[in-house]
């Protein structure tokens, strides 16, 4: 009886809201009003606690918190782990007055001859490779897609065959502009840290073997994350300025700084983040100055 008359007053609650606000409160669990035009999405705990301490004139809505950094209007919302949320954290920016959305966050670095990636890097994408497992779902509703953007095949195929999964992996790309800013911004700032890379998105943290490593080294991509594919491809359906900002936090593969297989950590794990973190604070004005209508 009770959860009746529950259902029946969040009924009549609903009636007053549009659909788009209902998925804005169901998944923000604030209004969409009380988002910024430019959002800063890190994914895990430790970057959104180092973010929400440099925020100024903090205000909290549900999942969103409000304020400034370097004297720009900023909303923080943390995107949780992996595609899927990634995903519906921009399905409900969409649906709000957001344009711009910066991922800033740690990604996996894979060591190579042609760009030597460190622990402690800030590296800047410049295209994802869309191996994650909402990508595709993206596709299916917007076929027109698969003419539009370049792909691969899966270079697992050249060591192992592919029963399950993308054996075409299409290539998603954040906003040029975006990325340009922040990458003149970095070459200033920390010129020996500063990289442009290509990076693969996947799904699987515990699957990054050995082979995984070869075979994104063949072609060379310099980083692994799990959100940037997803994030980039909503920014062209929805029309979103997105980019990834990112710190180098361990080394896939590698015998000493591998995350998963490793005891140690890397003393400039922190020091990436907390450097990856003032690239971000330092170039919001221009961000602002530039994307200004």
């Amino acid at each position: 009886m009770l959860n009746r008359i529950k259902s029946e007053l969040l009924n009549i609650g609903l009636k007053f809201i549009s659909v788009e606000e209902k998925i804005v409160r169901m998944i923000l669990e604030t209004a969409p009003s009380n988002v910024n035009e430019i959002v800063i999405l890190p994914a895990i705990k430790i970057v959104m606690k180092k973010l929400l301490n440099k925020l100024q004139n903090k205000r909290n809505y549900g999942r969103v918190y409000n304020g400034e950094l370097n004297g720009v209007k900023v909303s923080i919302i943390r995107s949780l782990v992996g595609a899927p949320n990634c995903a519906m954290t921009v399905e409900s920016l969409k649906r709000c007055k957001t344009k711009i959305i910066i991922r800033i966050d740690v990604c996996g670095g894979i060591e190579n001859e042609t760009i030597p990636i460190n622990i402690g890097d800030i590296l800047i994408p410049k295209l994802a490779f869309c191996d994650d497992g909402t990508s595709p779902q993206y596709f299916r509703e917007n076929p027109s897609l698969v003419n539009e953007l370049d792909s691969i095949s899966n270079p697992m195929g050249k060591l192992q065959n592919i029963f399950t999964g993308n054996k075409t992996v299409f290539i998603s790309q954040p906003n040029e502009m975006l990325r340009e800013l922040f990458l003149s911004k970095g070459t200033i700032l920390f010129p020996d840290k500063i990289k442009e890379t290509s990076l693969w998105t996947t799904d699987a943290l515990f699957c990054e073997s050995l082979d995984f490593v070869r075979a994104l080294s063949s072609i060379n991509a310099q980083c692994v994350d799990m959100e940037s594919s997803i994030l980039f491809l909503l920014g062209k359906i929805y029309n979103l300025k997105t980019v990834s900002v990112l710190s180098a936090s361990d080394l896939p593969g590698h015998p000493k700084y591998d995350l998963l297989n490793s005891k140690e950590i890397h003393p400039d794990m922190e020091n990436g983040i907390d450097n990856a973190i003032k690239l971000l604070i330092n170039t919001l004005p221009m961000v602002k100055y530039t994307f200004e209508e």
